[in-house]
């Protein structure tokens, strides 16, 4: 893997992100963000880059739609020793991004506070497990982050490997996502296995 150059930021949970952002910044990579976590980056004295800059388009639908875009997608799905891959990606105008920090909305705390289904569908993240998904399945070449507590073990390598973090770190990584988005997945099911369809208007 070559150094973590551009890094991609959009966390439920902002605990550290600040932090995070900044010592990134301050190795030398660039950082795509939106809404509120942007935000709380520029807040702490950071440069940011919007995902609407990168893509194009505005944040649409309430928020739906942010990051579904081949610019971001190509972006984390391009396996960096496929010719051919880096060809397309030259020629759509796409960077790669080797960092993505994302978790999810707190669907579980909000039907927990007794929200009613259509708080509850809103909820219901979609951007956030597709992101985690495409990094987590390019893992040899995108180091992806679910968890805060992760972010010290991310720089720690970082600084000691000229830019870059272990395959054996980008693997767990993943598969921490997936056990991540699966149980997300399971919560929302149950959830939905309470409601009566009938009740439906």
């Amino acid at each position: 893997m070559a150094p973590i150059k551009r890094a991609l930021i959009s966390v439920t949970d902002k605990t550290g992100v600040a932090e995070f952002a900044k010592a990134l910044h301050e190795l030398g990579v660039e950082i795509i963000s939106t809404g509120g976590t942007a935000r709380v980056i520029r807040e702490a004295g950071v440069p940011v880059v919007d995902v609407s800059e990168v893509t194009g388009f505005p944040e649409m639908l309430d928020g739906r739609v942010k990051t579904l875009h081949p610019k971001i997608h190509g972006g984390i799905l391009a396996i960096r020793s496929n010719p051919e891959h880096m060809r397309q990606l030259e020629e759509q105008g796409i960077k790669p991004i080797d960092l993505v920090v994302v978790n999810l909305y707190a669907f579980e705390k909000t039907v927990a506070s007794g929200a009613s289904l259509e708080d509850a569908i809103e909820n219901i993240d979609i951007g956030g497990p597709t992101l985690l998904r495409a990094s987590a399945k390019n893992f040899r070449d995108v180091t992806v982050v679910v968890d805060p507590a992760d972010y010290e073990l991310v720089l720690k390598e970082m600084r000691e490997n000229n830019g870059e973090t272990t395959l054996k770190t980008r693997f767990e990584l993943a598969r921490k996502v997936f056990e991540t988005t699966s149980k997300y997945d399971t919560a929302i099911a149950n959830y939905l296995k309470t409601i009566d369809p009938s009740s439906l208007a």
